[in-house]
């Protein structure tokens, strides 16, 4: 495996849109029958309590194969019944065995604010994620320039999907800031390593200020993580493997949730 997964991932991410933008025009009439609503995505976080971003997705570089048997419409429809305030869709096909077909099951499977996550680069990928369905897009401040990265935060805004910038250290907190960030996500898992330095969190959230949603990903596990976070000032956090690995990912999260509201109040 390269030393720098995050720059294979990137480079495969391209070549595969470029491949698929020759399909564009009937891409574009698809997204024009859609009604994203990005504000919604953006607002459902803002609501205090546990407000968990549920992951679906197949498979990940660290882990391997998380489910032989993956039905994201099946999962989806758990996690809204487990009280999830929104659904991540790995779209990503080499590395995450994703496909845009599974965002479009999922939407027509849950009534929740749905965000397509996958390594964006091109403005077609934001097309695209509207047309299959999605609220809200990832852009990953890593894998895009600043002129890129601001062009992609207008136009996904422009197309009424809110931006979940993400972010693994100071410089990208401050050149998320700079290209207009309303919603950012500090993801403890660097990319080009995989290894996870949850202590992250505590550090970049003190930089991000008070009007922009704060998201938490990767290396989430327990209602205690979850609680020590939303006390640190995140809004909202992204679980992914935590629920995946297991037979019934709702109840995971249902119990999840449960436990760290339950910590909450205590605290009060």
């Amino acid at each position: 495996m390269t030393n720098d997964l995050l720059a294979a991932i990137v480079a495969c991410a391209r070549t595969s849109a470029e491949g698929r933008a020759a399909a564009r025009e009937a891409v574009e009439r698809e997204a024009d029958t859609r009604a994203p609503r990005g504000d919604a995505f953006l607002q459902t976080l803002r609501v205090p309590g546990v407000r968990v971003i549920a992951e679906c997705k197949r498979r990940s570089p660290s882990r391997g194969i998380l489910r032989a048997r993956y039905d994201a419409a099946e999962i989806a429809a758990g996690y809204e019944a487990a009280g999830a305030a929104a659904i991540s869709v790995l779209t990503e096909p080499a590395f995450f065995d994703g496909t845009i077909d599974h965002l479009r099951v999922v939407r027509e499977a849950t009534t929740l604010p749905v965000l397509r996550k996958d390594f964006i680069v091109s403005d077609f990928q934001v097309v695209e994620a509207r047309a299959a369905g999605a609220d809200a897009v990832l852009l990953i401040v890593a894998a895009l320039d600043d002129d890129a990265l601001r062009r992609l935060i207008q136009f996904a805004t422009s197309l009424g999907l809110a931006a979940l910038v993400e972010i693994h250290d100071r410089g990208e907190l401050i050149r998320a800031l700079e290209a207009g960030a309303s919603m950012i996500g500090i993801n403890s898992r660097n990319l080009r390593t995989l290894d996870v330095q949850p202590e992250v969190f505590e550090e970049l959230i003190l930089g991000i200020p008070s009007e922009i949603v704060a998201v938490a990903e990767s290396g989430l596990k327990s209602a205690e993580d979850v609680r020590r976070l939303r006390a640190a000032g995140f809004d909202g956090f992204l679980i992914g493997e935590r629920l995946m690995l297991d037979a019934n990912p709702g109840q995971v999260l249902s119990d999840l949730r449960a436990a760290a509201g339950a910590e909450l109040e205590e605290l009060r």
